[in-house]
Formats: structure tokens, sequence, C-alpha cells
């Protein structure tokens, strides 16, 4: 039975390191930008972290392996429990020291993570379990509880419950790992009651954490962004958050900013009005992104549009803008216009499947800061584009700032020519 509790926490401590180096990844993604950089950085300095705390670990005395076990359990579980919001917070309220404690957090969660697997390994070993059999069920358990994380994290977890509050179960998870091994080997242990009580303290900060999870995010993106927020939600895809100050409501995706209602405009009639007053017997128009309905309502004042499809991969988006009061007063309820089709659903996908052709499309999409945007500024997806565009008809595309990343910008130009596409650039 104790071999089994032993080999048990493994599957859990070793979900909760990855959940702890996936969360590190992505706050630092979501605060930072460049992902790649961030998630190359961050599994480095953590798998460097986790081999000097495997080395740390043969300094444990013998007797000393449970009671340090448990102690690192509790330790871990209290860092990587507030890591998301330590992280959070400091970056909203200052900035600077961002980064050193970033990885200040990742070395010290990764050491202790480190530290876990050898001492479990230690405690069965003096509990004569064969070696091969040893070290086959904790890897197994060690490996599956990896896998478990990697799918629960981007399906569930993030998008469910957030970074935060997902930052706070794990913890309680490594906390929940101690409390059991002190109960068991509670014969084995010196100074049992002062770990419970330790315990027990360390858990109900976790929880009281995991239930204020939702205040501590308003409060940090307060911090952050600086207005009243008046609409936030974590979707699949992202995080959506309109802030009021005064008359002026703004958009901001994933922390950056995506229009400010004094001024967007000026940038929604650029984007809309050259294409479509060259193309006065245009009668059927594509969005694709744009869910916040602003360039589907210059589109929408020409009365010779028959038909409008909207493609954006967020319902939630869509959704916001077309029910919440204040949001659809913005684009003048554009969606409950029965010329005006919704889909939402990723658009290089939506364009491979569907036969319709327009006489006009507006590309209004984020700028391409990950790959998973890139995709959407790449060669096949405006070949694709081109397809399904009539062959008098004119594509505007968002091609971010030729002042203030003309590389992207310029790129994007090259990319429509090499598909066969004839370029005008233009700026505000």
């Amino acid at each position: 039975m104790t071999k089994r509790i032993l080999i048990l926490s493994v599957f859990v401590v070793a979900s909760c390191g990855l959940a702890y180096e996936l969360i590190a990844g992505a706050m630092s993604s979501y605060l930072l930008g460049d992902s790649i950089l961030q998630f190359s950085t961050i599994i480095g300095c953590y798998l460097f972290a986790m081999g000097v705390g495997a080395h740390l670990s043969k300094y444990v005395a013998d007797k000393d392996v449970l009671g340090r076990f448990i102690d690192i359990e509790l330790a871990v579980g209290l860092i990587g429990g507030v890591s998301a919001a330590l992280l959070f917070m400091s970056y909203a309220w200052m900035a600077a020291p961002f980064r050193t404690l970033l990885y200040v957090l990742v070395f010290m969660i990764g050491a202790m993570v480190g530290m876990e697997v050898p001492l479990v390994m230690r405690a069965l070993n003096a509990r004569d379990t064969a070696f091969n059999e040893l070290v086959s069920r904790v890897l197994t358990f060690d490996y599956l509880g990896a896998l478990a994380v990697s799918l629960l994290f981007p399906l569930v977890l993030s998008p469910h419950l957030g970074l935060v509050r997902t930052g706070f179960l794990f913890g309680m998870l490594n906390v929940g790992v101690a409390m059991w091994t002190l109960y068991v080997f509670r014969a084995e242990l010196v100074d049992g009651g002062g770990r419970v009580l330790r315990a027990c303290a360390v858990m109900f900060a976790l929880a009281v954490g995991f239930i204020q999870s939702d205040r501590m995010v308003e409060w940090g993106e307060h911090g952050l962004l600086g207005d009243e927020i008046v609409y936030s939600t974590t979707t699949p895809y992202q995080r959506l958050v309109i802030t009021r100050w005064k008359d002026d409501l703004r958009l901001y995706i994933n922390g950056n900013l995506q229009f400010s209602s004094r001024d967007e405009y000026r940038y929604h009639e650029a984007l809309v009005h050259p294409v479509l007053e060259a193309l006065p017997w245009a009668r059927r128009v594509l969005v694709l992104g744009g869910g916040d309905g602003l360039a589907l309502r210059e589109v929408l004042r020409y009365p010779n549009i028959e038909h409008v499809t909207v493609v954006d991969l967020d319902p939630a988006m869509t959704q916001a803008f077309t029910t919440r009061p204040e949001l659809a007063k913005l684009n003048k309820a554009a969606f409950s216009d029965p010329r005006v089709n919704v889909v939402n659903a990723d658009a290089a996908v939506w364009l491979q499947d569907t036969k319709e052709m327009f006489d006009a499309a507006i590309v209004d999409f984020p700028d391409p800061s990950t790959f998973g945007l890139g995709k959407l500024y790449s060669v096949p997806f405006y070949g694709v584009l081109k397809n399904h565009v009539a062959a008098n008809g004119l594509v505007a595309v968002q091609s971010t700032s030729p002042f203030f990343a003309p590389n992207a910008y310029w790129t994007i130009d090259a990319t429509l020519r090499e598909v066969g596409m004839k370029t005008w650039p233009y700026h505000l």
C-alpha cells in the first residue's frame, strides 16, 4: 500500500511540475509576446534547474527522505501555486523586475521538482523495491502525469480556469500529496504535528487564492490597462478585455490594444472605403477577422451591398459585440443586419472548404505576432483567398505599420505579389 501511495504521488507531482512550466511560458508569452523565445528560455531554465535539484537531492540523509519530500511538496505547492498570480501582479504594477522574477521562480520551482523523483525512488528503494521495477514504475507514472497535463492544460485548464486559478489548483494538488504522505507515513516521521500545521496553512492560503482568482486578475488588469474594466472573458482562443475611460471604450486582446472608440473610425474607414468606393457594382463582401463589427459597419454603409460574410474564429468576440449594448452601439448593430452572415471558424480552414465567391474582401486580422497568426499572412492563405474573389474584385489587408514594423509591412506586400496580386500599399 505504501509503495502505491508513493508511485501515485509521482503521477501527481509530475503533473504539477509540467503545469508550472506551462503556466510560466504562457504567462510570459501573454505579457511579453514572442512565444517561441519565452517557451524556449523557460523550458531550458526549468530543465537546468531540475538537474540542479536532482544533484542536490543526494545531500538529503536517508532517514530524512520522507520528511524532506513533504517539505519540498509544501514549498513547491506554495511557490508554484502563487507563481501565476505573482507574475501577473508584478508585471501589472511594477513591470521592471518581471523578467528577473520570472526566471527566479522558474529556477526555484524546477530545482524543487528535480528533487522530487529522486527522493521518491530512494523511499521506494528503502522498502526493498527491485531496482528494475522501481525505475520503470516511477518513470512510467512520471511520463503519464506529464501527458495528462499536456492535454488538459490547453483544452480545459487554461481556457476555462485561466492561468492564475490553474496555478492555485496545482499548488493545492502538491500540498494534497504532502498531506496524504504525512497521514500514511505518520509513524515514520519526526515533527509530524508541525508539518501538518504548515500543510494546513499553505492549503488554506492556496484555497483562498483559488476562490479569489477573478478578483486578482481584475486587479492586475486594472493596474496593467489603467482604466475601468467593463467586460472581460477568457476564451479557448484569447483573453478579451474592454475598458472605459469617460466616453472612450478600448478593446484589448491578450493585453494588446486593438482599438480606441475615439479614433477607430480612421482605421476602419481607411481599410474599407478605398476598396468599396472603387467597386460600385460590388454585391457580395467577405470580412475575415473583424469580430468587433467595426469594419462591417463601414461595409454596410453601401446600399449596393447585398450580402456580407464575416469569418471570425472566436464566437465570444462576435457575441459580445452583438449583445452588449455599449459594444453594439459602436458598430451600429452591424451583426443584426439581415444582410450579414457570421461564421465562427478558422478563416484558413473555412476558405479551403467554402465554394462561395465574393466581389471584395476585407482582411482585418491582428498583427502577425505569433506563428498561429502568421499562417493568415502566408502565400498559401492568400492563394486560396484569391480564388474566392472575383477577377476584377479587390482585397484590403491590414498590414501593421510601415513605420513601426516596416519588415512585416513590406513582407505582407511581397507575399501578396507572390500569389499574383497587384498591390497598392498605403497608410494613414
